[in-house]
């Protein structure tokens, strides 16, 4: 992180805008930001716009059939470049690891725990994966967590939470909604009902033993007490990024690079374009089963990578570990160089071993 005493006086702008989804997650996180920002800067104003996204706007459909890449991100990207908003705020796994030309991330703030949760229903509460009754049902919207899920408890059946078929609000109303019919019905939810995920899971005539959700977001949302379990890596390796905030602007605002400077968490960055690297390499999203997980080793100056890639039942899965050492790097450019080669080397370990196969296999099925 750059102390804001090297930061160079920015004369002529006094107020910088922040794009934000419009989500109470991203909400949540865009106020982190802002807050650090004001506190780092007293002399200059913050303010945050809101937009949906195509991911927002799509409730009734799996992430990975959706068929486009930056779901949660290119109306923001949009947005910045037409000059709308200074900077936008993302949820890093969220963002694609090609950004749109003239755009760079600007920011990796310090991550939270990026593991996985279980939150289980009051019914199930003293249950695990493990002792859950056979048939029992887990929502989640990720690929990736299902693929590694699945193999590890067969007796389990994963579903998508996304899909709205029946949403409960208590002291508001209760509405059954399929395939999205009433589009005004979604969003009067969107506004009186918020974590309809857990809603979800809580609705005692619903279908969900539990649920699988990002510790961060949780965390993030002052939700931690839910959780029943945090996933060892054994269980399911995390996603490229999770936990992290990444901060996209635009190349030639060097104003806003300047004050963004202030934010990144360098190890947090060493890590996160580590695992960026292995995304990019594979070609994938971040609905595609990828999962890493990543550890800097500060007293031996040593990073190491253990990535994996699945199919989508869990039967075919490819993984490796590597690490590197850091200890001849001499400038932050060097470690972050050095770490984007690490995830390039285990990205292409993985497919001398068959991931790109598995990979392959699953464009298809999507095409």
């Amino acid at each position: 992180m750059a102390a804001t005493s090297d930061l160079l006086t920015i004369e002529k702008r006094k107020t910088f805008v922040i794009g934000s989804r419009k989500s109470e997650l991203a909400l949540k996180q865009t106020y982190i930001v802002r807050d650090k920002l004001e506190s780092l800067f007293p002399q200059y104003e913050f303010k945050i716009e809101t937009m949906s996204t195509t991911g927002d706007k799509i409730l009734n459909q799996a992430l990975s059939k959706i068929g486009e890449k930056a779901l949660f991100t290119k109306e923001l990207e949009i947005a910045l470049e037409k000059g709308s908003v200074d900077f936008v705020v993302h949820s890093l796994k969220d963002l694609p690891t090609v950004l749109p030309e003239g755009m760079l991330l600007g920011a990796i703030m310090e991550r939270e725990d990026p593991n996985d949760a279980l939150v289980l229903n009051e019914k199930n509460k003293n249950q695990t994966l493990n002792t859950l009754p056979a048939g029992s049902v887990i929502g989640t919207s990720s690929l990736r967590r299902v693929a590694q899920l699945k193999r590890r408890y067969p007796h389990l059946t994963f579903t998508d939470v996304r899909k709205f078929v029946r949403i409960v609000c208590p002291g508001w109303m209760e509405w059954g909604l399929k395939d999205m019919a009433f589009f005004k019905l979604v969003m009067l939810n969107r506004l009186f009902c918020r974590n309809t995920r857990l809603a979800k899971l809580d609705d005692v005539s619903g279908p969900y033993s539990g649920i699988i959700l990002a510790v961060a977001g949780l965390s993030r949302l002052g939700k931690g007490d839910r959780i029943s379990k945090i996933l060892e890596p054994s269980d399911s390796l995390h996603a490229v990024s999770q936990g992290a905030l990444g901060i996209e602007c635009r190349e030639q605002d060097k104003d806003v690079q300047k004050l963004l400077e202030a934010l990144n968490h360098d190890n947090t960055r060493i890590t996160c374009l580590s695992e960026r690297a292995l995304m990019r390499t594979l070609e994938g999203g971040c609905s595609v089963p990828i999962g890493v997980n990543t550890k800097l080793d500060l007293e031996n100056n040593t990073l190491w990578m253990h990535g994996l890639v699945a199919s989508l039942d869990g039967q075919n899965v490819v993984e490796c570990k590597h690490e590197i050492s850091l200890a001849d790097a001499e400038t932050r450019c060097q470690r972050e160089l050095l770490a984007e080669g690490l995830g390039t080397t285990v990205a292409n370990m993985l497919c001398k071993d068959g991931a790109d196969k598995i990979l392959d296999e699953l464009r298809h099925h999507h095409s």
